[in-house]
């Protein structure tokens, strides 16, 4: 491939983590200047956007109605949003949309102004969420190393990684996918130190090396 890609929507496959499914255009594609996904409800009256309001990350979010018709509701109002409707949300600004016709599809675009865009693999991580939280650890770590060590670029995986095998009581593999995780992202060193996730191997000699 000589600089270009080219998928259809149906090509991407759709991911879930318990909540709306979507489809990760950014990553099938290897997009690394900005985020951008795919949400689909597949029956009217199907949430497509979960609700949040970006206060953590203080992203601005360019929403489009790409096909069908979407209902957002922005910070308490509702919004008519048909085929070809742009929807600009800033920073802290509550917002969610629901199907109002079956299949309607809206296109998001992300980034954080005045910063460039930093890839953290989100979206790989995103469907072990459920199991993560039901507190199967073991299971989570099986099938995530396999997707994580395919992709090393992206240290939140790793990182995420890290912690369910801590969690797990896999002390030797928590340290080693730790400890690769912060190479490549010093911040979550600073995580790390207050993240009970790793409490089995906080007082390892390894760790305090890895987080100084």
């Amino acid at each position: 491939m000589g600089g270009y890609a080219v998928a259809h929507l149906d090509e991407i496959d759709e991911a879930t983590d318990g909540r709306e499914p979507w489809r990760p255009v950014r990553h099938h594609l290897g997009i690394t200047a900005f985020g951008v996904n795919a949400w689909t409800g597949k029956q009217a009256g199907d949430r497509i956007i979960n609700e949040h309001d970006e206060s953590d990350d203080t992203q601005e979010e360019l929403y489009l109605v790409q096909h069908g018709r979407a209902r957002f509701e922005l910070d308490g109002e509702s919004v008519d949003a048909p085929t070809g409707t742009f929807v600009f949300a800033q920073p802290g600004v509550k917002r969610t949309a629901f199907a109002e016709e079956p299949g309607t599809t809206i296109i998001a675009v992300g980034g954080t102004p005045g910063q460039a865009y930093q890839v953290n693999g989100w979206e790989l991580w995103a469907p072990f969420r459920l199991q993560y939280e039901a507190g199967e650890y073991d299971a989570v770590a099986d099938a995530a190393r396999p997707v994580v060590e395919a992709n090393p670029e992206y240290a939140l995986p790793m990182y995420n990684l890290a912690c369910v095998e801590a969690l797990a009581g896999r002390k030797a593999d928590a340290i080693e996918h730790l400890r690769r995780a912060v190479q490549q992202s010093e911040q979550l060193s600073e995580f790390a130190k207050g993240d009970s996730d790793l409490d089995s191997i906080r007082n390892e000699p390894a760790f305090e090396e890895i987080v100084a």
